[in-house]
């Protein structure tokens, strides 16, 4: 009888019952990081083996759903407690009227902001609406109109060209929503908003709530502006003769020097002398953005548009008209040496190309300005 026995229990050590395998498989099944039903399964495993009854003993699932569910609170009170205790929100008065200018980001994305012109009062509001159940202690909320320069290079620091204050609230408490209206009067906002490759120069309105022993609260709404230019009153045209000796020799000429961003180029080139195989000829928008000054400036072109004004061989006393519309570019006006930290030219260049491939080409600077 007793090797019956104890065969019987290393029969039973090898093949666990049905019913232990589908308590097993359900406990892996309702595993989860807050359950710790796996880790009491598998001490009494072992145990089980000789006294089956034992797996009655582990948790049931409606503790594992207490249990998970009282992590979630604990979560969101963690989130309630270390969170900003308000939201706040900027708002111009006339939010709904005033045009859009469409922004390229740095990812790539497009997105719409609200356009002012360079002397324009800049007027709205700010809400503050606390958390319900807090209140928000303060030692003062005031708001700020910046101009501001941020070089790519050094980014996240600011050069500030403009800077204007407002205050908005004394030291206290705010218990429910409060808005407070705030008037820039006339800003003089002189130089136009840019996105460029290695700068940007923008303008934002910064709302601060002071707080003595926690962290200020901050919050940022940009704005883009744009200035008008008077027509120049006087605007040479371009006219300049290059080549090579006893190869090529020719002469170009654009009607004026200064042009407005929806304006027309239009021009004349004249080959006075052609001993080499020309395959074709274009004619390019180029932009260069400067960033720094002395040793470290930093130069960046880039080809905006690029126009083919002639395709096969010239012969002498040929004239070759040019006329090539600005509208569809995206052109911003010249930057000379803003606030000494960056500056924007654009150049018309010139190129022939022969049959082997060879470059030829003159560059020319232009002056844009904007109109309205």
């Amino acid at each position: 009888m007793r090797g019956v026995v104890n065969s019987g229990a290393a029969e039973r050590t090898r093949a666990p019952s049905q019913q232990q395998q589908q308590r097993l498989t359900r406990s892996i099944h309702s595993f989860s990081p807050l359950s710790p039903r796996t880790t009491v399964v598998s001490s009494l495993s072992a145990a089980e083996e000789e006294r089956p009854d034992l797996a009655s003993t582990s948790l049931p699932p409606a503790f594992e759903i207490r249990l998970c569910a009282a992590g979630v609170v604990l979560l969101n009170f963690l989130i309630g407690a270390f969170g900003p205790p308000c939201t706040v929100s900027i708002d111009f008065a006339d939010a709904e009227t005033r045009k859009q200018a469409s922004v390229k980001k740095e990812n790539g994305q497009t997105v719409l902001v609200p356009l002012f012109l360079g002397q324009e009062s800049v007027v709205g509001e700010v809400r503050i609406d606390p958390v319900p159940g807090k209140k928000v202690e303060h030692t003062g909320v005031k708001i700020e109109l910046l101009g501001q320069i941020e070089l790519y290079f050094d980014r996240g620091s600011f050069y500030d060209f403009t800077s204007l204050v407002r205050e908005l609230d004394v030291p206290g408490e705010i218990l429910e929503r409060k808005t407070y209206p705030f008037e820039f009067s006339t800003v003089e906002m002189q130089y136009e908003s840019y996105n460029g490759v290695n700068v940007r120069l923008r303008y934002v309105l910064k709302v601060t709530i002071s707080r003595s022993y926690a962290t200020n609260i901050v919050e940022y709404k940009d704005f883009w502006v744009r200035n008008f230019s008077p027509l120049p009153e006087i605007n040479n045209s371009i006219k300049m003769e290059v080549g090579i000796e006893d190869c090529l020799h020719i002469e170009f000429e654009y009607s004026k020097s200064k042009y407005h961003l929806k304006d027309v180029i239009i021009g004349k080139i004249y080959f006075l002398l052609v001993r080499i195989k020309i395959k074709h000829m274009e004619l390019e928008i180029r932009r260069r953005e400067s960033t720094g000054s002395g040793p470290n400036t930093y130069n960046e072109s880039e080809t905006l548009a690029k126009y083919e004004i002639m395709d096969g061989a010239p012969v002498r006393g040929e004239s070759i008209p040019i006329r090539l519309f600005l509208s569809p570019y995206d052109l911003t006006p010249t930057y000379r040496n803003i606030n000494n930290k960056f500056s924007v030219k654009y150049y018309l260049n010139l190129v022939l190309v022969d049959e082997e491939d060879r470059r030829y080409f003159k560059q020319q600077e232009i002056t844009m300005y904007r109109v309205e």
